[in-house]
Protein backbone atom coordinates (compact mmCIF):
# COMPACT_ATOMS: atom_id res chain seq x y z
CA UNK A 1 0.00 0.00 0.00
CA UNK A 2 1.36 3.30 -1.00
CA UNK A 3 1.77 6.45 1.21
CA UNK A 4 2.18 9.99 0.91
CA UNK A 5 4.33 12.15 2.53
CA UNK A 6 3.57 15.76 2.39
CA UNK A 7 7.28 17.07 3.16
CA UNK A 8 7.89 20.89 3.96
CA UNK A 9 11.90 21.14 4.99
CA UNK A 10 11.31 24.42 5.39
CA UNK A 11 7.87 25.23 5.12
CA UNK A 12 6.62 29.35 4.72
CA UNK A 13 4.39 28.81 7.44
CA UNK A 14 3.32 25.99 9.90
CA UNK A 15 0.24 26.48 12.52
CA UNK A 16 -1.79 25.35 15.02
CA UNK A 17 -5.83 26.49 14.51
CA UNK A 18 -9.23 25.93 14.54
CA UNK A 19 -12.99 26.29 13.18
CA UNK A 20 -15.85 26.41 15.11
CA UNK A 21 -17.00 28.10 18.34
CA UNK A 22 -15.58 26.49 21.43
CA UNK A 23 -17.07 23.86 22.39
CA UNK A 24 -17.19 22.43 18.55
CA UNK A 25 -13.95 23.55 17.50
CA UNK A 26 -12.11 21.22 15.40
CA UNK A 27 -8.25 21.19 15.46
CA UNK A 28 -5.83 21.61 12.65
CA UNK A 29 -1.80 21.33 11.94
CA UNK A 30 -1.42 23.66 8.80
CA UNK A 31 1.80 23.60 6.43
CA UNK A 32 2.37 25.73 3.66
CA UNK A 33 5.26 26.42 1.23
CA UNK A 34 6.09 25.80 -2.74
CA UNK A 35 2.47 26.50 -3.71
CA UNK A 36 1.31 23.79 -1.81
CA UNK A 37 -1.23 23.60 1.27
CA UNK A 38 -1.64 20.23 3.51
CA UNK A 39 -3.84 20.29 6.55
CA UNK A 40 -4.84 17.56 8.95
CA UNK A 41 -7.14 17.10 11.95
CA UNK A 42 -5.92 16.10 15.57
CA UNK A 43 -7.42 16.23 18.91
CA UNK A 44 -7.40 19.57 21.25
CA UNK A 45 -4.99 17.63 23.62
CA UNK A 46 -2.22 16.27 21.00
CA UNK A 47 -1.84 20.09 20.15
CA UNK A 48 -1.31 21.20 23.87
CA UNK A 49 0.78 17.73 24.62
CA UNK A 50 2.83 18.66 20.97
CA UNK A 51 3.76 22.62 22.47
CA UNK A 52 4.82 20.95 25.58
CA UNK A 53 6.96 18.19 24.13
CA UNK A 54 8.67 20.62 21.47
CA UNK A 55 9.31 23.13 24.81
CA UNK A 56 11.30 20.25 26.36
CA UNK A 57 13.06 19.25 22.91
CA UNK A 58 14.44 22.64 22.93
CA UNK A 59 15.41 22.55 26.48
CA UNK A 60 17.17 19.62 25.99
CA UNK A 61 19.20 20.72 22.61
CA UNK A 62 20.21 23.52 24.70
CA UNK A 63 21.30 21.34 27.69
CA UNK A 64 23.29 18.92 24.94
CA UNK A 65 24.33 20.70 21.88
CA UNK A 66 24.46 24.12 22.97
CA UNK A 67 21.77 25.31 20.66
CA UNK A 68 20.55 28.38 21.01
CA UNK A 69 17.25 28.02 21.42
CA UNK A 70 16.03 31.81 21.74
CA UNK A 71 16.78 34.27 19.29
CA UNK A 72 16.27 38.03 18.90
CA UNK A 73 15.58 38.00 15.48
CA UNK A 74 12.22 35.89 16.15
CA UNK A 75 9.53 35.67 13.60
CA UNK A 76 6.63 38.20 14.65
CA UNK A 77 3.48 36.11 16.15
CA UNK A 78 1.25 34.40 13.61
CA UNK A 79 -2.39 35.12 14.64
CA UNK A 80 -3.97 35.15 11.57
CA UNK A 81 -6.49 32.32 10.62
CA UNK A 82 -6.02 29.00 8.68
CA UNK A 83 -5.45 29.48 5.36
CA UNK A 84 -7.92 28.21 2.11
CA UNK A 85 -9.50 25.48 1.26
CA UNK A 86 -9.42 23.98 4.10
CA UNK A 87 -9.53 20.41 3.30
CA UNK A 88 -8.37 17.77 5.44
CA UNK A 89 -5.71 15.01 4.58
CA UNK A 90 -6.13 12.67 7.20
CA UNK A 91 -6.56 12.45 11.15
CA UNK A 92 -3.43 12.38 12.90
CA UNK A 93 -3.06 9.28 15.24
CA UNK A 94 0.61 9.63 16.04
CA UNK A 95 2.87 12.43 16.27
CA UNK A 96 6.55 12.16 16.30
CA UNK A 97 9.51 14.43 17.17
CA UNK A 98 13.47 15.13 16.69
CA UNK A 99 15.73 17.35 16.81
CA UNK A 100 18.62 16.95 13.76
CA UNK A 101 22.02 18.37 14.94
CA UNK A 102 23.70 18.30 11.90
CA UNK A 103 20.90 21.01 10.59
CA UNK A 104 19.93 22.98 13.95
CA UNK A 105 16.23 21.99 13.09
CA UNK A 106 13.28 20.28 14.86
CA UNK A 107 11.25 18.04 12.50
CA UNK A 108 7.92 17.11 13.29
CA UNK A 109 6.03 14.35 12.09
CA UNK A 110 2.23 13.72 12.17
CA UNK A 111 1.03 10.26 10.99
CA UNK A 112 -2.29 9.30 10.15
CA UNK A 113 -4.39 7.16 12.37
CA UNK A 114 -5.41 3.79 11.58
CA UNK A 115 -6.85 0.93 12.99
CA UNK A 116 -5.69 -0.71 15.33
CA UNK A 117 -4.12 2.83 17.15
CA UNK A 118 -5.57 1.72 20.47
CA UNK A 119 -2.31 -0.13 20.79
CA UNK A 120 0.96 1.63 21.18
CA UNK A 121 2.08 2.07 17.20
CA UNK A 122 5.38 0.53 16.46
CA UNK A 123 7.22 1.98 13.45
CA UNK A 124 6.26 -1.35 11.46
CA UNK A 125 2.41 -0.88 11.84
CA UNK A 126 3.32 3.21 10.70
CA UNK A 127 5.33 3.00 7.87
CA UNK A 128 2.71 2.40 5.31
CA UNK A 129 0.44 5.75 6.61
CA UNK A 130 0.29 9.17 5.37
CA UNK A 131 2.48 11.76 7.13
CA UNK A 132 3.08 15.55 7.54
CA UNK A 133 6.42 15.80 8.29
CA UNK A 134 8.02 19.64 8.68
CA UNK A 135 11.68 21.06 9.28
CA UNK A 136 11.70 23.98 12.04
CA UNK A 137 14.07 26.46 13.26
CA UNK A 138 14.42 27.16 16.70
CA UNK A 139 12.77 30.21 16.55
CA UNK A 140 10.00 29.05 14.27
CA UNK A 141 8.86 26.26 16.75
CA UNK A 142 9.08 28.71 19.65
CA UNK A 143 6.94 30.76 17.39
CA UNK A 144 4.79 27.37 16.59
CA UNK A 145 4.72 26.81 20.68
CA UNK A 146 3.05 30.29 21.57
CA UNK A 147 0.55 29.77 19.06
CA UNK A 148 -0.68 26.75 19.78
CA UNK A 149 -0.52 27.70 23.84
CA UNK A 150 -2.71 30.17 22.77
CA UNK A 151 -4.98 28.39 20.56
CA UNK A 152 -5.61 25.52 23.44
CA UNK A 153 -6.11 28.45 26.05
CA UNK A 154 -8.92 30.30 24.11
CA UNK A 155 -11.52 27.29 24.87
CA UNK A 156 -13.92 26.64 27.20
CA UNK A 157 -12.79 27.36 30.83
CA UNK A 158 -12.32 24.28 33.09
CA UNK A 159 -14.41 23.74 36.12
CA UNK A 160 -12.64 23.87 39.20
CA UNK A 161 -13.77 21.21 40.90
CA UNK A 162 -13.29 18.45 37.78
CA UNK A 163 -11.58 19.93 35.51
CA UNK A 164 -13.50 19.35 32.14
CA UNK A 165 -14.47 22.43 29.98
CA UNK A 166 -17.91 24.41 31.11
CA UNK A 167 -20.09 25.02 28.49
CA UNK A 168 -22.20 27.53 28.79
CA UNK A 169 -25.13 26.27 30.11
CA UNK A 170 -22.85 24.74 32.97
CA UNK A 171 -22.12 20.87 32.60
CA UNK A 172 -23.06 17.64 34.51
CA UNK A 173 -20.06 17.87 37.29
CA UNK A 174 -18.84 14.57 38.08
CA UNK A 175 -18.09 15.86 41.55
CA UNK A 176 -21.67 17.31 42.59
CA UNK A 177 -22.80 13.60 41.60
CA UNK A 178 -24.43 14.48 38.34
CA UNK A 179 -26.02 18.30 39.27
CA UNK A 180 -25.71 20.63 37.02
CA UNK A 181 -22.59 23.11 37.89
Amino acid sequence: MTHQVYAFEPPERFVAGTVGPPGERTFFLQARGGGRLVSVVLEKVQVALLAEKLEELLGEAQRRFGVTTVSLDSPPSDNDPLDTPLDEEFRVGTLGLAFDVDTTTVVIEAIAAGEGDDEEASEEVTADRDRLRVRLTPAATRAFIERARRLVASGRPPCPLCGQPLDPRGHLCPRHNGYRR
